[in-house]
Formats: structure tokens, sequence, C-alpha cells
């Protein structure tokens, strides 16, 4: 496939550098950052352009741009995109499809495909896209198309309703940041502790993997799993000692667990 990446940011050009690899050709990156917009074209050997600019024949425009600029942006390239080719998607996990409403007006077929991947810097983004899975928002030839492009980089391609884009973005923003709240937490008890937060990592990888392999309700283990509420008294009672500013993050944390685990009695106690 031929693509035109509008946005030259870290998603973008981490889709268009997986592409490329794969076989695709960027023909052009867009944007309105004179300086990214040369760098990423450059890595990427493809013509540089201002947003505004006409766009060379293409057959995927792909607008890779913050989810509050897609419609806006939407709006400025519709003439040019559609000038350029058959079809344009956004990679938002979050914003519905009739954000590209200017660009369906102009003809093209519209859609979304968004990778479900942490995406650090265009580099170890691209290397990241393998193995990950994406969201595809798209019917007809277009969801095709999305599905091959996806099979072509090593990711594993679902469908999703753009009625259930914020709870499937609820969902992943879940995943990504709630265990990193949690782990910042560990951090602080550990080092309150005298222990490495290094020594945790074998035990943090377990319980990743057995959430996968067994479910994360089926993981859950310690002594709120088991109802052990002398135990979770006396954690509760040494979090307030050494580290006063965590008690009632831990001590909802615990709720939390205890509801999750059916620990009835944890959980009233410590509501």
């Amino acid at each position: 496939m031929r693509l035109v990446i509008v946005g030259p940011g870290r998603a973008g050009t981490a889709l268009a550098l997986a592409a490329s690899t794969a076989g695709h050709r960027v023909v052009a990156v867009a944007g309105r950052d004179p300086e990214a917009t040369s760098v990423a074209a450059s890595a990427l050997g493809a013509d540089a352009l201002d947003i505004s600019d006409p766009m060379p024949e293409a057959d995927l425009v792909v607008v890779a741009v913050r989810d509050d600029a897609i419609g806006e942006v939407a709006s400025a390239i519709a003439t040019a995109a559609a000038a350029a080719g058959p079809a344009a998607i956004h990679l938002s996990g979050a914003v519905p499809v009739s954000a590209l409403a200017p660009l369906a007006a102009a003809g093209m077929a519209t859609g979304s495909f968004h990778p479900l991947q942490t995406l650090p810097d265009p580099a170890r983004g691209a290397a990241r896209l393998a193995g990950a899975w994406v969201a595809i928002t798209a019917g007809g030839a277009l969801r095709d198309r999305l599905i091959e492009l996806a099979g072509s980089i090593g990711m594993h391609p679902f469908d999703l309703d753009d009625e259930h884009k914020a709870v499937y973005h609820a969902a992943a923003a879940a995943a990504a940041n709630f265990p990193l709240g949690a782990l910042v937490m560990a951090e602080s008890l550990f080092s309150a502790a005298g222990v490495s937060f290094a020594a945790a990592r074998p035990l943090v990888e377990t319980v990743v993997a057995n959430a996968f392999e067994l479910g994360p309700r089926s993981s859950l283990t310690g002594p709120v799993a088991r109802g052990d509420a002398g135990t979770v008294e006396s954690q509760i009672r040494a979090v307030a000692e050494y580290a006063p500013s965590l008690a009632d993050d831990f001590r909802t944390l615990v709720v939390v667990l205890a509801r999750i685990a059916g620990a009835t009695e944890i959980e009233e106690r410590w509501s």
C-alpha cells in the first residue's frame, strides 16, 4: 500500500516505520511543524509536506494527530486527501470515526486503526507493533485492507464498534496505567523497608503471566484473597507508620481487592 501520514508524531511515525518494514511505501509525511515533518519524512524516504500542500497519489491517508485535533485536521486536508486516494483513517481508540466526516463528505471511505500498545518513541514503537492487537473500526473494502495491513505488520486485528470506543479506551487506560499506580506505591513501601524495588520483578512478572493464563480474578493471592483480616490490619498499620501519605490509597486498594475476592469482612471493615 502507498501511505500518506498526516502528523509526524510517535504513533504515526511508528506505524509508518513498521509498515515500511513490512513492504508498504510511505509516499509523504504532512505536518504543521516543518522540522518534525522533515525528520520523519527523511527517516521514511518520503516527501515532506505542509498540511496545506497537495498530496501524492496514495491508497490510504493516515491522520495521526492528537484526539482533539482530528476533526480540525480532517477539515484542513479534505480536498487534498480526497484527490490523493480513496480512504482515510485515524489512529485514536477513543474518537469516533465521524471525526473524519469532512473526508467522508469528500467521497473517501473512513475508519480507525488503534494499536493497543504503548509507543514511547517511533523506533521502539515500530518494533513493539509486531504481536500487538489493533482495534479496527471500518466496513467493507476498507476493513479488509486494514486487516491486511495489520497482518503484514504482524499485528492481531479485531473489530471495535464506534459505540464501544469510550469503554474500550477506558479498559486500555486501566490496563496500561492502573498497575503502574500500584507499582509506584509498592516502590515507595519497599524503599521504606530498605528493600530494592528490583526484588519485586520476578513476582510482578509471574503475577502478570498468571493473569493472562488463568484470568485476573483467579490470580489474586495474598491476605486479602485469603480473607486474613489480621494480616491486612498489620499491613494497614505499617503503611500508616512508614508511609502515611499512602495510607488512604493503600486502604482503598485493599477494599477494591476485597470486593473482587468476595472477602466481605475485610471490605466492610475498611470501607
